[in-house]
C-alpha cells in the first residue's frame, strides 16, 4: 500500500469484468489511477483521458485479485529442517519468496496464521518487496502439550522454567498456560502488529503430542484470548477440527473456525445460529505429506471430512471463507491454485467460489476492525474510531476500491480451472496500481 506514489494511470479496455459480488460478468473497460480504481465502465473508455499505460484485454474476464484467509509464509516456503537447522533468517527468506510466487499465483491478499510476518508486510506495503497484502496473526497461541507445542518431548516447558523452543524462537508461535500467559501473548502479538489472533483450541495433524480429538484450552483461557483482542478492537480465530472444541470456543466468544473438518452437521447448525464464521480448506490427502505414520493417519482423516463441512455449511447458511494451509513443502506450495479450483465443486460451482475467494474473504478480513490495515471501517466503526481516509475496499472491482486485478484468458465464473494454471492463464496481475505481469501485446 503506497499512496505517496505518482498518481499513474492504467486503462484496461475490451474486457469481461466479474466485480467481486454480481452474478453477471459484463463487457466494459477499467480506469485506474495511483494505487485505486479510477471508475468502471461500460464500452470503450472515453478519449482524450490522461496519459497513462493501456492495456487491450482483447476480451478477456477481468477479476479482482484472488485472496487465501489461512496462509503460513514462513512454514510455506521452507522444509522443517531448513527452520530447524538453519539461521534465523532462513524462513524470512523464503517467506519473501513465497510472498512473489502467491503474488504471481494471483493471490494479492493474504491472512497468515501463524509466522512472523510484521516486517515482511511493512517491507511489501512500502513497495520494497513484491507480495501480497497481508493480515498477520504474528505467532499462535497453544498451551503446553498443543497444537503449536514443537518442543522436545524432555524439555522443560517453558511454563516450568524451560527455555523456549525453536518454533517460539523464530517467532511461530507462542506457548501460553493460563489466563494470565494468554493475555500476555495476546498482547505481544498486538503489540507486534497482529490484525487478528490465532489461538490452538485442538489437537493437529502436524504436532506431535496431541490427538485429534483433544480439546486445548479452557473456556476460561479462551475468554481471556478473546476479550485481549476485544480490547483491541479485533478477533480471535481458533485451530480445531472437531464439534465439542467448536462449541466450546463459540460459547467463549470466539468468531472465527479454523479448519473444523470433523464436525457434525449439528456443530455447524449451531455455528450458523451463533453468526460465527468457518474457514476451511478443500484439503487432498497429497496436498501434504507426513513421513510420520501417525500424522499421516490423522491427515487422512481431515481430509475423509472436506465434503461434509463443506456440504453442512452450505446447508445451514455457515459464512465460508477459503484458505489453503499449505506448509513445511516448497514442492507442494503451487498447489494454492489447484485448491482453488477444487473450490468450484464444494462451494456450489465456480461463480460462488470465485466470489468467497474475492469479496468473501474479504468480508472475513473486515472482523479486524480498527486494526484491519487496508478496508475502510463500517459505519459504527468509524462513528466509534474515525474514518481513515486512506484506505479502501478489498476483493471488489468498483470505484474507489483498490487497484487489485486479474485478467483471465477465458471466464473463470464458467471454469474454475482456468486458475489452477497461472503462469499460462494470468495474462495482467495489477496490485495496489502496479503491473506485476503482462503477457499482452
Amino acid at each position: 500500500m503506497s499512496d505517496q506514489r505518482p498518481a499513474e494511470t492504467i486503462v484496461i479496455r475490451d474486457v469481461r469484468i466479474f466485480d467481486g459480488v454480481g452474478d453477471r460478468v459484463r463487457t466494459g473497460h477499467v480506469v485506474v489511477e495511483g494505487t485505486k480504481i479510477k471508475s468502471v465502465g461500460a464500452g470503450a473508455p472515453p478519449a482524450g483521458g490522461a496519459p497513462g499505460t493501456v492495456v487491450d484485454g482483447r476480451g478477456g474476464t477481468l477479476i479482482p485479485g484472488l485472496s487465501d484467509a489461512h496462509v503460513h509464509l514462513v512454514l510455506a516456503g521452507a522444509t522443517q529442517a531448513e527452520l530447524m537447522l538453519g539461521g534465523a533468517g532462513v524462513g524470512y527468506l523464503r517467506g519473501a519468496a513465497e510472498a512473489r510466487a502467491m503474488l504471481m499465483r494471483g493471490f494479492t491478499t493474504v491472512r497468515d496464521m501463524a509466522g512472523d510476518t510484521g516486517d515482511l508486510k511493512r517491507m511489501i506495503d512500502a513497495g520494497a518487496l513484491p507480495g501480497p497484502r497481508i493480515y498477520p496473526s504474528q505467532a499462535g497461541l497453544s498451551q503446553t502439550g498443543g497444537h503449536g507445542d514443537f518442543g522436545m518431548v524432555y524439555d522443560v516447558p517453558t511454563a516450568l522454567g524451560g527455555a523456549a523452543s525453536r518454533a517460539e524462537r523464530l517467532g511461530l508461535m507462542r506457548i501460553a498456560d493460563g489466563t494470565s500467559q494468554v493475555l500476555a501473548g495476546v498482547r505481544e502479538q498486538l503489540r507486534k502488529g497482529a490484525s487478528q489472533i490465532k489461538m490452538m483450541a485442538g489437537g493437529g495433524v502436524a504436532s506431535a503430542y496431541d490427538h485429534l480429538d483433544v480439546l486445548q484450552y479452557t473456556a476460561g483461557e479462551l475468554r481471556a484470548g478473546v476479550e485481549a483482542a476485544a480490547d483491541w478492537g479485533t478477533y480471535v480465530a481458533v485451530h480445531v477440527y472437531t464439534g465439542p472444541g467448536i462449541r466450546r470456543a463459540v460459547r467463549a466468544g470466539v468468531q472465527v473456525i479454523e479448519h473444523g473438518h470433523l464436525a457434525e452437521e449439528d456443530d455447524l447448525a449451531f455455528m450458523a445460529d451463533e453468526g460465527v464464521w468457518l474457514c476451511t480448506q478443500p484439503f487432498a490427502e497429497s496436498d501434504h505429506s507426513y513421513p510420520d505414520p501417525a500424522s499421516a493417519a490423522k491427515n487422512r482423516r481431515v481430509c475423509e471430512g472436506v465434503e461434509h463441512v463443506f456440504g453442512w455449511a452450505r446447508e445451514h447458511g455457515v459464512r465460508v471463507a477459503f484458505g489453503t494451509d499449505l506448509m513445511l513443502d516448497p514442492a507442494r506450495s503451487t498447489r494454492q491454485s489447484e485448491m482453488l479450483a477444487r473450490m468450484a465443486g464444494l462451494a456450489g460451482g465456480p461463480l460462488a467460489a470465485l466470489k468467497i475467494a474475492t469479496s468473501g474473504n474479504a468480508e472475513l478480513f473486515r472482523k479486524a476492525g480498527p486494526r484491519d490495515p487496508y478496508q475502510n471501517p463500517t459505519p459504527a466503526d468509524a462513528a466509534a474510531h474515525g474514518e481513515v481516509p486512506h484506505l479502501a475496499r478489498l476483493g471488489v472491482i468498483a470505484e474507489g476500491a483498490w487497484a487489485d486485478l486479474l485478467l483471465v484468458g477465458g471466464d473463470p465464473t464458467r471454469d474454475l480451472a482456468l486458475l489452477a494454471d497461472p503462469a499460462a492463464n494470468l495474462k495482467l496481475i495489477v496490485k495496489d496500481g502496479q503491473i506485476f505481469k503482462n503477457t499482452l501485446p
